[in-house]
């Protein structure tokens, strides 16, 4: 029996071999490094590897295009398991760049006394003397940073595997490290590890169904590769039990990843207990990770197949966009406001990917959809960003009664959020307004008007609780003491600027990033 050695294409892989080296080298610091000098070395090293992934990523995509023939372009690579095309490598350098900001609100030790925002023992109980020696002595775990790069690697494998199997690694490769990182809050400990557990349980659930999903299409098609998967669709006669509960199975899994209804309960829970620089990582990556991976499975395995499974995407996206909205006028908390919030981008992202197969001229929802992601990650790091700095005695100040008065008290700070909130709320001359514009055009044109006028409708629901807020910060009084801003360091007050600079420049001269997300093309098959 010989053995045949499988043929990697390191060069065409190096971003996601940077990201997973940097992780693994972080284990290294955390075992060798001493501990006083853990936080510089751990936080630089990530920023450094970033840095380097994101340079070798715009190596890949500039010779993706030298190599293009102006059709769909990239290649299969790692015998078969990763597809590095247009799409793939657009999502990579959106999320390294969120990435990158993402590590500058982890290592920001200024606004909680020299500390950062996570625990100094997690193993510790909470309120126990074992947590006050840890928080006494200046202890915190610096493991969140290695933690993040391997969230990072999975993000950026989700979106590129080109086999079932793939795909499963890498949604266990990016969930594992949320579910630690969630529980790591310094303060509100409980809800903190209350928040972990719950995505934990139901992230398992998930799991299990999209596994259960892969078994089924298995079945189907005889094999795990998406062209194989989608040459089977093709010469299907009728409908197959197999394929269609395939399909609902691993679509119950994706969707619980972009936090979709009715898979969106972890949501709100989550991120209000995760420590809110996990919460901003988290709720721009995951989503753009997720989306990406929804894309490719759905375009490239599951396309012929598309009258069968777009009235379920029409119902959920429906469900999403009227759960998110509607919810989030009842909520008393700005992380979970902000969190349905998430849930109704989701929906309007799904009106995108509705219509993504449809013809037409005009923007393509391939386009469209890659856009929204980019705008909705920069303002949503950039509004949690915000909510670190108001703070009380026990912390962030997350009870929006805490925000009353803040205009008069911060108007700098109530002047970036209220930017960001009316982005959020598609307020043209935003980043909001032209992501949205771009997805209900090119849905239009797809033929899914009438989802497009309901997106219309709930938006305008939608804008009601973020000018809410806005009012509450400039038109209400405070509730007893007037909100404490905290003065942020120059980590934090660097991801603020970024994402404010992105959300105004985005909303003015879109052309550009249109350009890019247009040049990406099509996914390979």
């Amino acid at each position: 029996m010989s053995f045949e050695a499988p043929h990697i294409e390191y060069a065409t892989l190096s971003p996601l071999l940077i990201v997973f080296g940097v992780a693994l080298v972080g284990v290294l610091v955390e075992a060798f490094v001493p501990r006083r000098l853990r936080y510089l070395v751990q936080s630089v090293l990530a920023l450094v590897g970033l840095v380097a992934a994101l340079a070798a990523t715009i190596w890949v995509a500039t010779d993706l295009t030298v190599r293009g023939d102006g059709a769909a372009r990239g290649s299969i690579v790692a015998e078969g398991a990763i597809a590095v095309d247009g799409p793939s490598v657009f999502v990579w350098g959106t999320l390294l760049l969120l990435s990158l900001i993402s590590v500058l609100l982890f290592a920001e030790r200024h606004l909680d006394g020299g500390l950062s925002a996570f625990a100094g023992q997690a193993a510790a109980l909470p309120g126990t003397e074992a947590e006050r020696q840890a928080s006494t002595r200046g202890l915190e775990h610096t493991e969140v940073y290695p933690l993040m790069m391997f969230a990072v690697a999975g993000m950026m494998l989700f979106p590129a595997s080109n086999d079932l199997l793939t795909m499963f690694v890498a949604l266990e490769i990016l969930s594992l490290p949320l579910y630690l990182l969630c529980g790591l809050a310094r303060r509100r400990r409980l809800l903190s590890q209350e928040a972990a557990l719950k995505y934990f349980m139901l992230g398992a659930f998930s799991s299990g169904f999209f596994l259960y999903g892969v078994a089924l299409v298995y079945g189907f098609s005889g094999s795990t590769h998406l062209a194989a998967i989608a040459e089977a669709v093709n010469g299907r006669i009728g409908g197959q039990g197999l394929l269609l509960g395939g399909i609902a199975l691993i679509a119950v899994g994706m969707l619980f990843k972009v936090g979709a209804a009715p898979f969106h309960s972890w949501t709100p829970d989550v991120y209000q207990g995760a420590p809110t620089a996990v919460t901003a990582f988290m709720a721009a990556c995951t989503k753009i990770a997720a989306f990406g991976a929804l894309l490719r499975l759905f375009y490239v395995a599951f396309g012929s197949a598309e009258r069968d499974w777009t009235p379920m995407i029409w119902i959920v996206a429906i469900l999403t966009m009227a759960v998110g909205s509607v919810f989030a006028l009842s909520q008393t908390d700005i992380k979970r406001m902000l969190a349905y919030s998430s849930v109704a981008h989701a929906g309007f992202l799904l009106v995108g990917f509705v219509g993504l197969h449809e013809g037409g001229e005009g923007i393509s929802s391939l386009q469209s959809v890659l856009f929204y992601l980019v705008t909705y990650g920069f303002m949503t790091v950039g509004a949690f960003a915000v909510v670190t700095l108001v703070r009380d005695a026990g912390g962030e100040a997350n009870h929006l009664a805490r925000w009353a008065g803040l205009g008069k008290e911060s108007p700098l700070v109530a002047g970036i959020f209220a930017f960001f909130l009316l982005a959020m709320a598609g307020i043209p001359l935003t980043s909001g307004f032209t992501g949205k514009w771009a997805v209900f055009s090119s849905a239009a044109q797809g033929g899914a008007w009438p989802l497009v006028v309901i997106a219309v409708l709930l938006s305008v629901v939608a804008a009601f609780f973020y000018l809410r807020v806005i009012v509450l910060m400039y038109f209400s009084d405070p509730v007893g003491d007037a909100p404490a801003v905290a003065v942020p360091s120059i980590l934090t007050t660097v991801t603020i600027a970024i994402g404010l600079a992105a959300t105004v420049v985005l909303g003015i001269l879109p052309g550009p990033v249109l350009d890019l997300a247009a040049d990406a093309g099509a996914f390979i098959r």
